[in-house]
């Protein structure tokens, strides 16, 4: 069972996700990583989510960056969201990221900032 689920939202994020990957593996802590969009697949990202067994969620995404919001809506478990530089330098992904209505708390880590996901996540578990 993995402690931590990745979730990124395109292929196109595989570099942010290796880093979060790469770290995790430095850490000790099992992980998964499945790529999914919150609006393009979104049945199956309730899924996924419903279906997990990880302890706490980091989810990549560039653009609107919807995917963390939607998975924090989803569980009561942490959700760490990656910012992933697209358009306008990553800043909509980041607003979009930390901008979160209340009730729906999402944590946020730096544009592309991968590793710094893994080492929170690792924190939190640590907890």
């Amino acid at each position: 069972m993995e402690e931590v689920l990745i979730i990124a939202g395109s292929k196109s994020d595989e570099k942010i996700v290796e880093k979060a990957a790469k770290q995790l593996e430095e850490e000790g802590l099992s992980y998964k990583v499945e790529y999914c969009s919150a609006h393009r697949e979104p049945a199956r990202l309730d899924e996924v989510v419903k279906k997990s067994k990880a302890k706490v969620f980091i989810c990549i995404a560039g653009l609107s960056a919807a995917l963390p919001g939607v998975v924090a809506s989803k569980t009561e478990k942490p959700v760490i969201g990656v910012p992933v530089e697209s358009k306008l330098g990553g800043l909509d992904a980041l607003l979009s990221t930390v901008q979160m209505p209340p009730g729906v708390p999402v944590a946020c880590v730096g544009i592309d900032n991968g590793k710094n996901a893994a080492i929170l996540a690792k924190r939190i578990l640590n907890a």
